[in-house]
């Protein structure tokens, strides 16, 4: 009797540094496309391509010949209907790219110490404000990028480009200002532009008490390599919104904790 042969089903380590590459890929779609209409629209997608095999089986040669031509146009449908999960992604990756320059090698170069004082220097200000803003219920956005995206925000925004300061901050939102409407857009440690019309998130699963503060909050963190403080004006309560996800009743002690690890 002959031997079975087993050979395919050695795995060697060339495999396993696959399937765990593989198994990365697969997570950072799912947390790029979780809680959005991505996940809807991958769905609508494997149905249909389901319902492409059921035809192409019972040879419904009509319905197949249009759902063909449907699907060679694949690629480029996927990269127009996913252009801001792919957008997202490629920020995600860079962001966390071995040349990116981040905290914790700077922090072993030059002192974890000397970086983090300088880093709690910058955030007082912005502290100082939100403590004032959410005293007061004063409705407030502040964005805050690494890179500053001229398509995204110049032509929407008020050009300040001013060192930050507590007074500043509170004035650009202070009701009656011209410049309240919109959101503060930080980066390069300037005050970049205020009243900024921001995207709004297509989440359609957000507590319905979020208002367009919220949402463009959440937006310009699904979109951008961003992070948003929002200050409620009906509550006074402190949110943050990165990654499209958003945690709410930030005390100042997170808060300065999150904007010292991401800003």
């Amino acid at each position: 009797m002959k031997s079975l042969d087993f050979d395919f089903l050695k795995i060697t380590w060339v495999d396993g540094i696959d399937i765990v590459l593989v198994a990365i890929l697969i997570y950072y779609i799912y947390s790029l496309i979780r809680n959005t209409l991505a996940v809807n629209l991958l769905l609508g997608m494997f149905i249909i391509l389901i319902f492409y095999y059921v035809v192409k089986g019972l040879h419904m040669n009509l319905l197949s010949a249009i759902i063909n031509k449907f699907m060679s146009v694949g690629i480029m449908a996927l990269i127009v209907i996913f252009q801001p999960e792919i957008r997202r992604f490629l920020l995600h990756i860079g962001k966390n790219t071995f040349l990116q320059k981040n905290k914790a090698w700077w922090g072993y170069l030059f002192g974890s110490k000397n970086l983090e004082r300088d880093n709690l220097i910058r955030i007082k200000p912005i502290i100082d404000a939100c403590k004032s803003m959410k005293k007061t219920r004063t409705g407030a956005l502040i964005v805050f990028v690494k890179f500053y995206d001229d398509e995204l925000f110049t032509n929407s925004c008020e050009i300040i480009d001013s060192k930050i300061s507590k007074r500043l901050l509170e004035s650009i939102f202070q009701k009656h200002s011209p410049l309240h409407d919109g959101a503060v857009v930080i980066a390069e440690n300037k005050i970049k532009s205020a009243s900024c019309i921001l995207p709004l998130t297509d989440n359609d699963k957000l507590p319905p008490q979020f208002g367009l503060r919220h949402r463009a909050g959440i937006g310009v963190s699904e979109t951008a390599d961003a992070v948003a403080v929002i200050i409620s004006e009906e509550t006074g309560e402190i949110a943050y919104a990165k990654q499209g996800r958003v945690r709410m009743n930030v005390s100042f002690g997170e808060l300065e904790k999150l904007l010292n690890k991401d800003f």
